[in-house]
């Protein structure tokens, strides 16, 4: 055995803390044979995604490329629906299509490519795009970075299945979190640096860094030695949908789940508006960015541990409390933006309001997908998933357009105080689920 593959082995052992690398399950002895170079593949290419997932953030550095190029109003209000729905309506079809592979990995490479190509044309656009024109660019771009998404995100977990074994996907994922936390919050303390840059050229920089980490992600993709695994037993999308639809009616209890997860979207649509007030409040350069960022990630990194024990005793509770600390973070963006004094032009406050409302959201993802997984039984449960998900895409497209509409018509701050009200009336209504722990 080479010396670099002995390292790679010993270092794969000291993260994983296994003794003997050859310890498996679940997956074939090729693939155990592989076990520490594709680990540290899966490493690699989920940090270039998770990178470019923040640098090209459809709730933080979109809304402000918006405002750079002084796009209307009302596209604000399409951003997050189209990055998650994009992601979400395709999943029953897409999965389908997927099985039909005997090697996921080039849907998993293609899905990567398709991204980063995205993510080179919103760089382009934020050195060229200017007024409707520009941002109905923007938003084409991110119709196409959003399936390409929802293409590898499938793909992606099908190869991680055949390839890395239970018991070390947890800690693969916990590894590949860390770093790009770390990343990303360096990325952020960069631009704070280099305030009096502008803005257009930052938000250029970043996009195109976020391009290559999708390239990055697909070259690792097509590196990993994968086994051709089974064409059979793909389900039919169209026979999946229809039983779904029965369940939904039939099933009182997971429509008053969907319907509080819909009113719980108030968190996920307020995000773009308070970055979008800093940026407004701030000018363009790139430290009031660069700040956003880094309270960001700092937030999303302490956002899981306040949450995740409460989860396992009452999901219910922590969608009821996360709906009312959405309400308090919109009123309270709301209120600095109308109070008169210097410290509101400038970006602090409101990213203060932002990294209080990413941990918020944490609380929102962590509290509904704990309540599905719990609420479903073991035969219905990715049902119920799939067919939660697809619901969410379509009315993320729809609230989120009307949200659009409102945030043109009202402005900024008097929107949050709308999708204040919302999140109030999702914290009544999550406070009469039934309990499932």
């Amino acid at each position: 055995m080479a010396a670099p593959e002995i390292s790679q082995r010993r270092l794969y052992e000291w993260l994983t803390g296994d003794d003997d690398s050859r310890m498996c399950k679940d997956i074939p002895d090729e693939a155990c044979d592989e076990q520490p170079r594709s680990f540290f593949l899966h490493l690699v290419a989920s940090l270039g995604n998770k990178l470019a997932d923040e640098l090209s953030s459809a709730r933080l550095v979109l809304p402000w490329l918006l405002g750079v190029i002084a796009a209307p109003l009302w596209m604000v209000g399409l951003l997050v629906p189209i990055r998650e729905s994009g992601a979400l309506l395709p999943q029953l079809f897409v999965a389908g299509f997927i099985r039909l592979k005997p090697q996921r990995k080039w849907v998993w490479v293609a899905g990567g490519l398709l991204q980063a190509a995205a993510a080179a044309v919103l760089a382009l656009l934020a050195l060229f795009g200017a007024g409707a024109i520009g941002g109905g660019l923007v938003l084409v771009a991110l119709v196409a970075l959003s399936l390409a998404r929802g293409l590898s995100s499938i793909a992606t977990k099908d190869v991680l299945g055949k390839t890395i074994a239970k018991q070390r996907r947890g800690t693969l994922m916990g590894w590949s979190g860390s770093v790009a936390g770390a990343v990303t919050l360096a990325a952020g303390g960069v631009l704070m640096l280099f305030e009096d840059r502008p803005g257009e050229i930052a938000l250029a920089v970043l996009l195109g860094v976020a391009a290559l980490g999708w390239a990055l992600n697909a070259l690792c993709a097509a590196r990993i030695r994968e086994a051709p695994g089974a064409v059979e037993g793909g389900e039919n999308a169209w026979d999946s949908i229809k039983l779904g639809l029965r369940l939904l009616r039939e099933d009182r209890a997971f429509l008053h789940f969907n319907v509080s997860r819909t009113l719980l979207l108030a968190s996920a649509l307020a995000l773009p508006w308070v970055a979008l007030l800093g940026q407004q409040q701030s000018g363009t350069e790139l430290g009031g960015l660069g700040v956003l960022i880094v309270v960001s990630g700092l937030a999303g990194m302490l956002a899981s541990p306040v949450w995740g024990k409460r989860a396992d005793t009452s999901s219910r509770r922590v969608m009821r409390d996360a709906g009312l600390g959405a309400a308090a973070c919109c009123l309270l963006g709301a209120a600095i933006a109308w109070l008169p004094g210097g410290w509101t032009q400038t970006v602090w406050p409101y990213a203060l309001v932002y990294a209080l409302l990413v941990i918020v959201h944490a609380g929102v993802r962590l509290g509904r997908k704990t309540y599905v997984v719990d609420m479903a039984g073991g035969d219905k449960r990715a049902l119920y998933v799939a067919l939660s998900n697809t619901i969410t895409g379509v009315l993320l497209l729809v609230v989120g357009g009307a949200v659009g509409a409102l945030g043109q018509w009202l402005g900024s701050p008097a929107l949050l105080v709308v999708l204040a009200g919302m999140a109030l009336a999702a914290a009544a209504s999550a406070s009469r689920l039934p309990e499932v722990e």
